[in-house]
């Protein structure tokens, strides 16, 4: 690895068989007089160059002036998305193919071949043209993209105001309560800089809570002003910062900086655009938090579009015109594998680009490629869980059913079935469309059989910590599946002190919905009893004046000693030393020892039993955690 030419050229010196380096570093050292001495005698030498994205920086003078330089070199490139005539891009030297720079493609394996293989995701590309009102929400949009063709119309305030309220609107649903990311690239950095004042004047007016976070540059996005849509840029470093080369207008580098202003105090950090370094840690910064989750959305005109991998990142909002390959560039930011929950890439596209993406499938695999690559319509996943449907009423008719499934056979039969009806619903959630009225069983129907899956879940995943065989113990449930937006033991304190002084119907009521909610919760569950029990026992009858946090206080830390002095007289294990463990465990997060339980005994038992034992105890521990440490400060 190299961190400046210098370092690349010593190790070129000292005969350093393998580099690992930048374009631009290797340009700088073939292309600087202070380094020709010791370049020259490398002219000669047998040198393999191996590019990766080579579809991006490869094409201009730099490319030429180091394949001219060195008299025996091999050059290798590898791209998901090849320069063809069709997708070549005309600079000063002219129109040019990755073939003609890199020869004969020696291997394919195409996103089609990726698909089926099970290495990426297939796209779900939504195309936004006309919303109707909607109940519960503010977007009503009425632009036709195919009438859209003209600047005016493309930014004007109405337009763009109207596209901010839809990603509010939906961003929950494409992101799974946000257990995903999204990204959303603009034409220019005028309209990237009208979109962040209209996300952060609605944020101010409590419309969202969306984290949004922004970068761009002059080079990579102020000179193409939606020009052609490829953005063949190199992303490892982006140019520095200097209002004099970097801004076509004062107005946009003063923006950028109130920006990162922005982003500095939601996170702590001291970035700006005052030099390069400075601009370069933001860049950097932003890459690890939007990997991190922590950037509900990313507002680009060109960075990060290609190159970029961010596993949790899943949805990309597009209002720029893309083609070909920096078209499936873009869209191939979200559709990273990550786990069962995210099923697709979400692609919602502001524009008319249908034609685009299908030529851009063909152009990269082949025309009859969009079933592999694209996810099916809508309507035919609303098919597929009726029919999943009708198998889960052939095994458990009724959500009371599932109470009297005689074997574990006949239960591992129900998980798989809802399992799959998880998996499809977890697809439709994702479309805009989406509305239980669709399917075959309503929301509630659907939450109660959930809450008989995770009985299933707490039975054989939960259990006394002996030693058992089951034909459930390796299902793998995919808890990830199943998430309710943003419901904590935060949010359920705040439904409880809504109760506070109701009369005991109306608390009767709420404790019912507060049960439903928690019982179709996997973090939850295990705090279940002990809410209804505070509602039973406290909730009932507390003042309305009286402190209800102080209350729900001294109630948990009531209940919290008791469990664990509870497990401390059962197993006949050291109090302190108890407390001891699960004050390691949640410090360190490691693996409870056996040893570590043993050692807390009163009385050690037999070697043989020592195992059994043992995981029992740490079963109980973990329960103890689950309940009273888990998310309870959310």
């Amino acid at each position: 690895g190299t961190d400046n030419t210098k370092a690349l050229v010593k190790q070129f010196s000292d005969d350093t068989k393998l580099l690992v380096t930048t374009i631009q570093k290797l340009n700088n050292a073939v292309g600087n007089q202070r380094y020709m001495s010791t370049m020259q005698k490398l002219k000669d030498k047998k040198i393999v160059f191996i590019f990766d994205e080579c579809h991006r920086s490869q094409f201009g003078e730099t490319h030429k002036r180091i394949k001219n330089y060195f008299d025996n070199h091999q050059m290798f490139g590898f791209t998901g998305t090849p320069i063809f005539a069709d997708n070549a891009v005309k600079n000063q030297l002219g129109k040019r193919t990755t073939a003609e720079l890199f020869g004969e493609c020696l291997h394919k394996y195409v996103i089609t071949d990726a698909i089926r293989d099970e290495n990426v995701l297939k796209f779900s590309i939504e195309y936004v043209g006309k919303y109707k009102q909607k109940s519960g929400s503010r977007t009503n949009i009425d632009i036709d993209v195919e009438d859209i063709d003209t600047k005016e119309l493309y930014e004007s305030e109405e337009r763009l105001e109207k596209i901010t309220d839809y990603i509010i609107d939906n961003h929950n649903r494409k992101t799974h309560s946000k257990e995903f990311t999204g990204m959303f690239c603009v034409s220019s950095i005028d309209s990237l800089i009208k979109y962040y004042d209209l996300f952060q004047a609605k944020k101010e007016a409590g419309d969202h809570k969306l984290k949004i976070a922004t970068i761009f540059s002059y080079g990579t996005n102020e000179e193409d002003q939606d020009a052609d849509g490829f953005f063949m840029v190199d992303e490892e470093l982006p140019k520095a910062a200097e209002p004099q080369l970097e801004y076509k207008t004062k107005h946009s580098r003063e923006k950028l900086d109130d920006f990162i202003a922005d982003y500095n105090a939601m996170f702590h950090t001291k970035f700006s655009t005052r030099d390069t370094q400075s601009y370069y840690n933001y860049y950097n910064d932003i890459a690890k938090r939007v990997k991190n989750k922590q950037v509900d959305i990313l507002l680009v005109v060109s960075m990060f579009l290609t190159g970029f991998d961010s596993k949790p990142l899943n949805t990309l909002y597009v209002d720029k015109n893309l083609r070909h390959h920096g078209l499936i560039q873009a869209y191939s930011r979200t559709n990273r594998i990550l786990n069962e929950q995210k099923s697709q890439g979400n692609i919602v596209v502001f524009r008319n680009l249908k034609k685009a993406t299908d030529d851009a499938i063909a152009l990269f695999s082949n025309k009859d490629a969009k079933e592999i690559i694209l996810m099916e319509p809508y309507e035919d996943y609303i098919e597929q869980f009726d029919e999943a449907l009708g198998n889960l009423f052939g095994i458990t008719p009724t959500v009371d059913s599932v109470n009297d499934l005689p074997s574990e056979e006949e239960e591992l039969e129900f998980v798989k079935a809802f399992r799959e009806l998880m998996r499809i619903k977890n697809v439709l959630t994702c479309f805009s469309d989406f509305s239980f009225e669709d399917l075959g069983m309503d929301e509630q129907q659907f939450e109660d059989f959930k809450s008989k899956y995770l009985d299933i879940y707490d039975k054989y995943k939960h259990g006394t910590g002996i030693e058992k065989v089951s034909i459930l113990d390796d299902v793998d449930f995919e808890l990830e599946l199943i998430h309710r937006d943003e419901i904590n033991v935060a949010y359920i304190l705040n439904l409880l002190r809504n109760l506070q002084g109701a009369n005991e119907e109306e608390i009767a009521k709420g404790k019912k919905a507060i049960s439903d909610l928690i019982a179709g919760n996997p973090q939850l569950r295990s705090k279940k009893e002990l809410i209804e029990r505070f509602i039973e026992e406290n909730l009932v009858g507390l003042d309305p004046d009286a402190d209800f946090d102080e209350a729900f206080e001294n109630f948990w830390d009531k209940e919290r000693v008791q469990a664990l002095k509870k497990i401390s007289e059962e197993e006949k294990l050291d109090l302190d030393h108890l407390q001891h463990i699960i004050d390691n465990y949640i410090f360190s997060e490691k693996q409870i020892e056996r040893d570590d339980v043993i050692d807390g005994l009163e009385v050690k038992p037999k070697l043989l039993e020592r195992k059994s034992i043992s995981l029992r105890i740490i079963d109980k521990i973990m329960s103890f955690v689950d309940t009273f440490v888990r998310g309870v400060a959310a």
